[in-house]
């Protein structure tokens, strides 16, 4: 083990500089071979989606097993690097006390369980991809996961008429970064499966830049004075797919949960 292990370290230190060389040259050409829309803003369209555990845990987490023992390796959780910038996410004592709470009932307490609403940031990094629809006017993202969908205006900004799970996105460009600016939560949504959350004074601004033609850097900056003692932020990469046959496909997963989500009326009812 300890002569494998010798081997990978000289085989990354060999292949460094190259991955040095390369992260550059990708800098070096962002503004210039990125597809560009007929107005000059970069052209966001495609399928995208993330590569990380940060589905799992924002934070850096080892592998551990899942909440349902029945389920075995299947229902287990991956090891992962996090994605909060500074490494850990800056709870106030009692909010953090609630998100391990969260946690060790995320079985019945997660709202992913019973199909709700995603929420923001928590849709940009789900292992099911989204697609960006960009116009010369307003941008759609619809999302795979629960045929999830928001609208991210641009020409004439709006307050949110309601709270809502995706809550209401203004956007605008510096340059070639799309910046959303995010409110109107209704609280409800989490951040992850580990039971990192926010309530509905959440906002968040995220961030789109394009690396490569096919590569997305998001950023998203969370600030919730309920819950956290400052505003933190979250850095990873969504990828293109490329697939000659990559399209939205439907995941509407209702008909999936409605035994779970309607038993006990079920049970009363007989039916």
């Amino acid at each position: 083990m300890r002569a494998r292990i010798g081997y990978l370290t000289i085989v990354f230190l060999a292949l460094a500089p190259q991955v040095g060389a390369q992260t550059a040259s990708r800098q070096a050409t962002r503004t210039t071979d990125i597809p560009r829309m007929p107005d000059g803003k970069p052209n966001l369209n495609g399928l995208w989606q993330a590569m990380t555990t940060a589905y799992w845990d924002l934070e850096d987490h080892p592998a551990q097993p899942g909440p349902v023992l029945e389920a075995g390796a299947i229902g287990a959780i991956p090891a992962g690097f996090g994605v909060v910038e500074g490494g850990t996410i800056p709870y106030k004592p009692e909010a953090l006390a609630k998100k391990k709470e969260n946690f060790e009932n995320r079985i019945t307490l997660d709202p992913e369980v019973k199909c709700y609403m995603p929420g923001v940031p928590r849709a940009a990094y789900m292992p099911y991809p989204f697609q960006i629809i960009q116009s010369q006017n307003d941008i759609l993202f619809a999302y795979e996961y629960d045929s999830a969908s928001r609208i991210i205006s641009m020409t004439k900004h709006r307050e949110a008429d309601l709270d809502t799970w995706m809550g209401t996105s203004n956007g605008k460009w510096e340059g070639d970064t799309l910046v959303v600016d995010v409110t109107g939560f209704n609280g409800r949504p989490w951040l992850d499966r580990a039971g990192n959350y926010a309530t509905d004074t959440l906002h968040v601004v995220e961030r789109y830049s394009m690396l490569d033609p096919n590569t997305l850097n998001y950023e998203a900056t969370v600030e919730d004075p309920a819950v956290f003692t400052k505003a933190w932020k979250i850095s990873l990469p969504l990828y293109r797919h490329l697939e000659k046959n990559a399209r939205l496909l439907e995941f509407k997963c209702v008909e999936f949960v409605e035994d779970l989500v309607y038993r006990d009326a079920i049970k009363k009812t007989g039916k």
